[in-house]
């Protein structure tokens, strides 16, 4: 306990001058101060916990309330913390954290990190690992050597990990590298599939999936690579799992040693395929798998998906599936938990500290940043979770652990919601750290309870939580937010168009670009009927922006659909430009046929 204490009051100092006689004056004085049991004090929770609904007991502190948009993140074992940022300025893609006066928030901030980001893939992947900081972007993965004592490690950076692409790298979805590390030297990362269920033309409605699925070559898994080797290749690592679409969280668990990942599900059954699926089950399917995943796991895509609700595996419709239809999907790896569909998991954490109660030891909190693509009914996720285990399992139904991110109850646009959590880190106190992707918040959740006493009274507010739209199962008629609608040109584009540009006409800031007062929406009509028929893919700048995205061929709608649709978007969202009328749309459409 006396070398642990000394440890941690070490790594908060500096002491690269410090002579040999100072050094014992100074491990004496230390050895002092932990025989007199002196120890940092846990700040003060914020009176309103930064916003957040917790279990009794628990306090949170806000670090830091707008860093820029961030995305994982880790704790050294100092406490420094350390921030992968989105939108990376030039020369720093990292943000280095500390806190001085041990009061929870951030006295210093310091933007490093010089290294290639693809502009518009929203990057992410951060962790410790035997004293260096791993952090990755679209195309590679990186390490720099932390130094004890030192905030920002001004070492060599070095590439550990780098994709060739050898597909065009515009329209790549999926790219994201999260990473995680076993106990015997092996890094895991998830190459995520470059489309969403692997058709010739990807996301065109009611068109068949390819058999077999080219891209699960070298995509729609995890890789083992050796975590210390130098600029790897994925041929130089081993396919350790396969038929996983899309991961972002991703951990190893220390107590079962075995990896652990979340799956995020493909999208719009309905509108892809109106014949068998319902709006409802558009928002509430596929589920997002929680993998335990062991070597040689197959997850089943883009073959079959899981549904939570039958607790099955079935064919997805682009491979014969209707709803209904099994196939072969029972010999597939079901997940040890099926959330709801686009809940979109994106960090996954086993607690191993102590200042938490005995209920959260060894357990999974898991950081969902909630859905873009459930209209007509709310958005949901955009809160913390937690699920309790026992020898490597689930040894209880899951939790609502801190909710209130959002800032509102009913999400109709994901840009309503005012943060959205991404990333899990513990400190070496045991405090809980959650940073969101929105402005940077991050939160320091600390537990001032009595431990011996928390139980299902301390749980029973956060269960009721569940009722909240953004956790519940909507409700079929009431929760339909498209049942005021007017226009049809409003009704096909909350249908077709909402759930990537929102119902409110701004998108997501990221992918999707905003329709209002848009140049592509109010300039000249053949480019955006051309854009509608023809679909368009990779980086475009939109009112001085980049954004990336796919947006998919809408060719197979009708010549009246698309004016009412593009009509309705010229006079809507602070637009006021001329309708789009069906001979217009038939004219541009007949002269792309004939080219």
């Amino acid at each position: 306990m006396a070398t642990g204490r000394f440890l941690y009051i070490f790594r908060n100092c500096s002491f690269d001058k410090m002579k040999d006689y100072q050094w014992s004056l100074f491990l004496l004085g230390a050895l002092l101060l932990v025989q007199c049991g002196e120890r940092r004090e846990l700040p003060k929770g914020d009176p309103d916990n930064g916003g957040l609904f917790l279990p009794d007991g628990f306090e949170a502190v806000v670090v830091v309330d707008s860093l820029g948009s961030a995305r994982h993140l880790a704790v050294n074992d100092n406490g420094d913390i350390y921030v992968k940022m989105r939108d990376a300025a030039p020369q720093a893609g990292n943000a280095a954290l500390r806190d001085v006066n041990g009061d929870g928030r951030a006295d210093s901030i310091v933007y490093f990190g010089d290294y290639p980001v693809e502009p518009g893939y929203g990057p992410t992947g951060m962790r410790i690992h035997n004293g260096y900081l791993y952090f990755s972007s679209a195309s590679s993965v990186y390490r720099t050597k932390l130094i004890p004592g030192k905030l920002v490690p001004d070492g060599k950076i070095e590439r550990i990990l780098f994709d060739d692409f050898k597909h065009d790298v515009h329209g790549h979805e999926h790219v994201a590298k999260p990473m995680a590390f076993d106990n015997e030297g092996h890094m895991y990362i998830p190459f995520g599939a470059p489309g969403d269920v692997c058709q010739q033309g990807n996301r065109a409605p009611g068109m068949p999936g390819q058999f077999p699925c080219p891209e699960l070559e070298e995509h729609g898994g995890i890789w083992q690579f050796d975590a210390n080797k130098l600029e790897q290749t994925q041929k130089d690592g081993k396919r350790y799992a396969t038929g996983i679409r899309s991961v972002v969280a991703i951990s190893w668990n220390p107590n079962s040693n075995t990896l652990y990942a979340l799956q995020h599900g493909r999208d719009a059954f309905h509108r892809a395929w109106p014949d068998l699926y319902t709006e409802w089950e558009t928002a509430m399917l596929p589920s997002e798998e929680f993998f335990k995943v062991e070597e040689g796991l197959d997850g089943g895509w883009p073959y079959y998906y899981y549904d939570q609700m039958q607790g099955k595996k079935l064919l997805n419709p682009e491979y014969g599936g209707d709803g209904k239809k099994e196939g072969e999907g029972a010999s597939l790896t079901k997940p040890i938990i099926g959330f709801p569909g686009h809940w979109a998991p994106n960090d996954l954490h086993f607690y191993q500290g102590d200042q938490f109660p005995d209920h959260y030891k060894h357990g999974a909190f898991i950081a969902f940043h909630g859905s873009t693509i459930r209209a007509p009914y709310p958005q949901a996720g955009y809160f913390v979770c937690f699920v309790p285990f026992k020898d490597g399992m689930p040894s209880g139904p899951w939790e609502v652990f801190a909710d209130g991110f959002a800032g509102v109850d009913t999400i109709v646009n994901t840009r309503d919601a005012a943060h959205r959590p991404v990333g899990i880190a513990m400190g070496p106190d045991g405090s809980l750290y959650i940073s969101e992707s929105v402005s940077g918040k991050i939160w320091r959740i600390i537990y001032k309870g009595d431990k011996k006493h928390f139980g299902e009274a301390q749980l029973a507010k956060m269960e009721e939580r569940k009722m909240r739209t953004n956790i519940k199962t909507p409700d079929k008629i009431l929760d339909n937010l498209d049942r005021k609608l007017g226009s049809a040109g409003e009704v096909a584009y909350n249908t077709y168009c909402a759930v990537c540009h929102q119902r409110d006409g701004q998108g997501d800031a990221t992918r999707y670009p905003t329709l209002s007062e848009s140049e592509w929406v109010t300039g000249d009509k053949r480019t955006l009927i051309n854009l509608v028929l023809n679909g368009i893919q990779g980086p475009i700048t939109v009112k001085g922006k980049q954004v990336n995205g796919v947006m998919p061929k809408h060719d197979f709608l009708s010549n009246e659909e698309i004016a009412q649709i593009l009509t309705y978007v010229r006079v809507s969202f602070g637009n006021s430009s001329s309708a789009i009328r069906e001979g217009e749309v038939a004219r541009v459409r007949e002269a792309g046929k004939k080219k």
